[in-house]
Protein backbone atom coordinates (compact mmCIF):
# COMPACT_ATOMS: atom_id res chain seq x y z
CA UNK A 1 0.00 0.00 0.00
CA UNK A 2 1.65 3.22 -1.24
CA UNK A 3 1.07 6.30 0.84
CA UNK A 4 1.91 9.89 0.47
CA UNK A 5 4.11 11.70 3.38
CA UNK A 6 3.06 14.96 3.47
CA UNK A 7 4.84 18.16 4.80
CA UNK A 8 3.97 21.98 4.29
CA UNK A 9 4.45 21.80 0.15
CA UNK A 10 6.58 18.32 -0.01
CA UNK A 11 5.65 15.46 -0.89
CA UNK A 12 6.76 11.98 -1.20
CA UNK A 13 4.92 8.48 -1.88
CA UNK A 14 6.60 5.63 0.00
CA UNK A 15 5.78 1.85 0.59
CA UNK A 16 5.71 0.52 4.36
CA UNK A 17 9.11 -0.24 5.65
CA UNK A 18 10.64 1.67 3.00
CA UNK A 19 12.87 5.05 4.77
CA UNK A 20 13.12 8.74 3.65
CA UNK A 21 15.45 10.58 3.77
CA UNK A 22 15.69 14.56 3.29
CA UNK A 23 16.92 17.73 4.75
CA UNK A 24 14.61 17.39 7.65
CA UNK A 25 16.16 14.12 8.48
CA UNK A 26 15.47 10.58 7.84
CA UNK A 27 12.38 9.19 8.36
CA UNK A 28 11.63 5.14 8.75
CA UNK A 29 7.78 3.89 7.34
CA UNK A 30 6.31 1.22 9.97
CA UNK A 31 5.38 -1.81 8.45
CA UNK A 32 1.76 -1.11 9.81
CA UNK A 33 1.51 2.74 8.73
CA UNK A 34 -1.62 3.86 8.31
CA UNK A 35 -3.67 6.98 6.18
CA UNK A 36 -3.74 9.68 9.10
CA UNK A 37 -0.54 8.79 11.11
CA UNK A 38 1.86 11.34 12.18
CA UNK A 39 5.22 9.91 11.54
CA UNK A 40 8.51 12.22 13.09
CA UNK A 41 12.02 12.51 11.53
CA UNK A 42 15.28 11.48 14.04
CA UNK A 43 15.43 15.58 13.94
CA UNK A 44 11.84 16.05 14.97
CA UNK A 45 9.84 16.90 11.78
CA UNK A 46 6.78 15.81 11.45
CA UNK A 47 5.02 14.17 8.31
CA UNK A 48 0.96 13.56 8.10
CA UNK A 49 0.44 10.31 6.29
CA UNK A 50 -2.03 10.50 3.74
CA UNK A 51 -3.71 8.16 1.38
CA UNK A 52 -2.53 7.94 -2.17
CA UNK A 53 -5.58 9.10 -4.44
CA UNK A 54 -5.94 9.28 -8.44
CA UNK A 55 -4.82 13.37 -8.26
CA UNK A 56 -1.52 12.08 -6.71
CA UNK A 57 -0.38 10.11 -9.53
CA UNK A 58 -0.11 12.45 -12.39
CA UNK A 59 1.89 14.42 -9.55
CA UNK A 60 4.37 11.60 -8.65
CA UNK A 61 4.41 9.03 -11.15
CA UNK A 62 7.58 8.59 -13.12
CA UNK A 63 7.60 10.37 -16.65
CA UNK A 64 8.30 8.99 -19.44
CA UNK A 65 6.59 11.95 -21.23
CA UNK A 66 3.08 14.08 -20.60
CA UNK A 67 0.78 12.45 -18.48
CA UNK A 68 -2.70 12.89 -18.83
CA UNK A 69 -4.02 15.04 -16.80
CA UNK A 70 -6.52 14.63 -13.99
CA UNK A 71 -9.35 16.39 -16.04
CA UNK A 72 -8.93 14.48 -19.27
CA UNK A 73 -9.19 11.38 -17.01
CA UNK A 74 -12.57 12.40 -15.38
CA UNK A 75 -13.83 13.26 -18.91
CA UNK A 76 -12.91 9.72 -20.58
CA UNK A 77 -14.20 7.82 -17.31
CA UNK A 78 -17.64 9.98 -17.25
CA UNK A 79 -17.60 9.71 -21.03
CA UNK A 80 -17.79 6.35 -21.33
CA UNK A 81 -18.66 4.91 -17.96
CA UNK A 82 -15.74 2.67 -16.63
CA UNK A 83 -17.31 0.68 -13.87
CA UNK A 84 -15.28 -2.01 -11.68
CA UNK A 85 -14.89 -5.55 -13.60
CA UNK A 86 -14.91 -3.93 -16.91
CA UNK A 87 -12.14 -5.26 -19.35
CA UNK A 88 -10.24 -2.41 -20.68
CA UNK A 89 -7.92 -2.16 -23.96
CA UNK A 90 -5.46 0.94 -23.58
CA UNK A 91 -2.58 1.68 -26.32
CA UNK A 92 -0.31 4.37 -25.99
CA UNK A 93 0.48 3.61 -22.18
CA UNK A 94 3.23 6.25 -21.69
CA UNK A 95 3.50 7.04 -18.12
CA UNK A 96 0.47 5.25 -17.47
CA UNK A 97 -1.66 7.47 -15.47
CA UNK A 98 -4.73 6.77 -17.14
CA UNK A 99 -4.16 3.00 -17.03
CA UNK A 100 -3.69 3.59 -13.27
CA UNK A 101 -6.83 5.23 -12.66
CA UNK A 102 -8.79 2.81 -14.56
CA UNK A 103 -7.00 -0.09 -12.15
CA UNK A 104 -7.85 1.58 -9.17
CA UNK A 105 -11.33 1.75 -10.13
CA UNK A 106 -11.31 -1.90 -10.55
CA UNK A 107 -11.02 -2.32 -14.31
CA UNK A 108 -8.95 -5.05 -16.11
CA UNK A 109 -6.76 -3.12 -18.08
CA UNK A 110 -4.43 -4.64 -21.09
CA UNK A 111 -2.09 -1.59 -22.15
CA UNK A 112 0.24 -1.50 -25.10
CA UNK A 113 3.39 0.53 -25.16
CA UNK A 114 5.68 0.75 -27.99
CA UNK A 115 8.77 2.17 -26.60
CA UNK A 116 10.65 -0.74 -24.13
CA UNK A 117 12.48 1.89 -21.79
CA UNK A 118 8.33 3.56 -21.66
CA UNK A 119 6.99 0.05 -20.58
CA UNK A 120 9.14 -0.72 -17.97
CA UNK A 121 8.48 2.67 -16.20
CA UNK A 122 4.99 2.18 -16.65
CA UNK A 123 4.95 -1.10 -14.74
CA UNK A 124 7.01 0.59 -12.23
CA UNK A 125 4.12 2.94 -12.09
CA UNK A 126 1.83 0.41 -11.92
CA UNK A 127 3.65 -1.32 -8.28
CA UNK A 128 3.58 2.40 -7.38
CA UNK A 129 -0.31 2.63 -8.16
CA UNK A 130 -1.22 -0.61 -6.59
CA UNK A 131 -3.06 -1.80 -9.35
CA UNK A 132 -0.03 -4.21 -10.81
CA UNK A 133 -2.23 -7.06 -10.58
CA UNK A 134 -5.23 -5.53 -12.74
CA UNK A 135 -3.61 -3.12 -15.02
CA UNK A 136 -1.37 -6.01 -17.61
CA UNK A 137 1.61 -3.41 -19.42
CA UNK A 138 2.89 -4.76 -22.57
CA UNK A 139 5.40 -3.92 -24.73
CA UNK A 140 4.55 -3.80 -28.20
CA UNK A 141 2.41 -2.10 -30.97
CA UNK A 142 -1.67 -3.20 -30.61
CA UNK A 143 -2.34 -3.50 -34.05
CA UNK A 144 0.39 -6.46 -34.79
CA UNK A 145 -2.34 -8.78 -32.06
CA UNK A 146 -5.69 -7.57 -32.68
CA UNK A 147 -6.93 -10.32 -34.06
CA UNK A 148 -6.00 -12.26 -30.63
CA UNK A 149 -7.05 -10.40 -27.73
CA UNK A 150 -11.10 -11.15 -27.92
CA UNK A 151 -13.24 -8.37 -26.83
CA UNK A 152 -13.31 -5.08 -24.49
CA UNK A 153 -16.23 -2.99 -22.71
CA UNK A 154 -13.88 0.10 -23.15
CA UNK A 155 -11.13 0.75 -25.45
CA UNK A 156 -8.83 3.92 -25.10
CA UNK A 157 -6.44 5.57 -27.00
CA UNK A 158 -3.44 7.64 -27.10
CA UNK A 159 -1.89 6.68 -30.42
CA UNK A 160 -0.91 8.17 -33.38
CA UNK A 161 -2.62 4.80 -35.64
CA UNK A 162 -5.44 5.39 -33.56
CA UNK A 163 -7.61 4.86 -36.92
CA UNK A 164 -5.88 1.61 -37.27
CA UNK A 165 -7.37 0.17 -34.34
CA UNK A 166 -10.97 2.04 -34.86
CA UNK A 167 -11.39 0.48 -38.14
CA UNK A 168 -11.56 -3.09 -35.93
CA UNK A 169 -13.43 -1.43 -33.38
CA UNK A 170 -16.82 -3.09 -34.13
CA UNK A 171 -14.67 -6.57 -33.98
CA UNK A 172 -13.00 -5.72 -30.76
CA UNK A 173 -15.93 -4.28 -28.47
CA UNK A 174 -19.19 -6.03 -27.11
CA UNK A 175 -22.14 -4.51 -28.17
CA UNK A 176 -22.49 -1.54 -25.81
CA UNK A 177 -19.12 -0.82 -25.26
CA UNK A 178 -17.38 2.55 -25.91
CA UNK A 179 -14.08 3.33 -27.73
CA UNK A 180 -12.22 7.12 -26.88
CA UNK A 181 -9.22 8.15 -28.82
CA UNK A 182 -7.29 11.24 -27.15
CA UNK A 183 -5.68 13.15 -30.15
CA UNK A 184 -3.02 16.08 -29.30
CA UNK A 185 -3.89 17.31 -33.43
CA UNK A 186 -7.59 18.52 -35.03
CA UNK A 187 -6.07 16.76 -37.80
CA UNK A 188 -5.62 13.33 -36.06
CA UNK A 189 -9.08 13.98 -34.70
CA UNK A 190 -11.02 14.54 -38.08
CA UNK A 191 -9.92 11.47 -39.25
CA UNK A 192 -10.26 9.24 -35.95
CA UNK A 193 -13.91 10.38 -36.53
CA UNK A 194 -14.39 9.91 -40.22
CA UNK A 195 -13.41 5.88 -39.62
CA UNK A 196 -15.51 5.54 -36.94
CA UNK A 197 -18.47 6.43 -39.01
CA UNK A 198 -16.88 4.13 -41.60
CA UNK A 199 -16.96 1.28 -39.93
CA UNK A 200 -20.54 1.36 -38.50
CA UNK A 201 -20.00 2.85 -35.16
CA UNK A 202 -22.69 4.91 -33.65
CA UNK A 203 -22.71 8.02 -31.53
CA UNK A 204 -19.65 9.55 -32.98
CA UNK A 205 -18.85 12.94 -30.92
CA UNK A 206 -15.60 14.96 -30.93
CA UNK A 207 -15.20 17.53 -27.74
CA UNK A 208 -12.06 19.76 -27.29
CA UNK A 209 -10.43 19.18 -23.46
CA UNK A 210 -10.31 22.71 -22.59
CA UNK A 211 -11.37 24.84 -18.90
CA UNK A 212 -10.53 27.61 -17.20
CA UNK A 213 -9.86 29.03 -13.40
CA UNK A 214 -11.23 31.52 -11.17
CA UNK A 215 -9.45 34.20 -9.87
CA UNK A 216 -11.09 35.86 -6.69
CA UNK A 217 -9.53 39.11 -4.96
CA UNK A 218 -10.69 42.15 -3.68
CA UNK A 219 -11.35 43.64 -7.00
CA UNK A 220 -13.80 40.88 -8.19
CA UNK A 221 -14.28 37.58 -9.64
CA UNK A 222 -13.48 36.45 -13.35
CA UNK A 223 -11.97 33.92 -15.37
CA UNK A 224 -7.83 33.43 -15.09
CA UNK A 225 -6.18 35.73 -17.65
CA UNK A 226 -3.24 33.50 -17.98
CA UNK A 227 -3.24 31.07 -20.90
CA UNK A 228 -6.98 29.30 -21.37
CA UNK A 229 -6.31 25.00 -20.54
CA UNK A 230 -5.98 23.24 -23.45
CA UNK A 231 -4.87 19.69 -23.96
CA UNK A 232 -6.05 17.95 -26.28
CA UNK A 233 -9.23 16.55 -28.15
CA UNK A 234 -11.37 13.57 -27.38
CA UNK A 235 -13.57 11.24 -29.88
CA UNK A 236 -15.84 9.02 -28.43
CA UNK A 237 -17.95 6.34 -30.17
CA UNK A 238 -19.89 3.53 -29.12
CA UNK A 239 -20.70 0.22 -31.10
CA UNK A 240 -24.39 -0.60 -30.61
Amino acid sequence: MTVVLVHGDREYLREPGEELQTDLGVLDVPEDVRPGDTLETHLGDEFQVRRLRGPDLFHHLDRTGAPMVPRDVGRIVGEVGVEAADRVLDAGTGTGVLAAYLGRIGADVLTFERDAEFATVARENMETADVGDCVDVRTGDVTDVLDDLGQFDVITLDTEDAPAVVEHAPDLLVRGGFIVVYSPFVEDTREVAMTAREVGLADVRTLETIDREMDFDDRGSRPSTSPVGHTGYLTIARRE
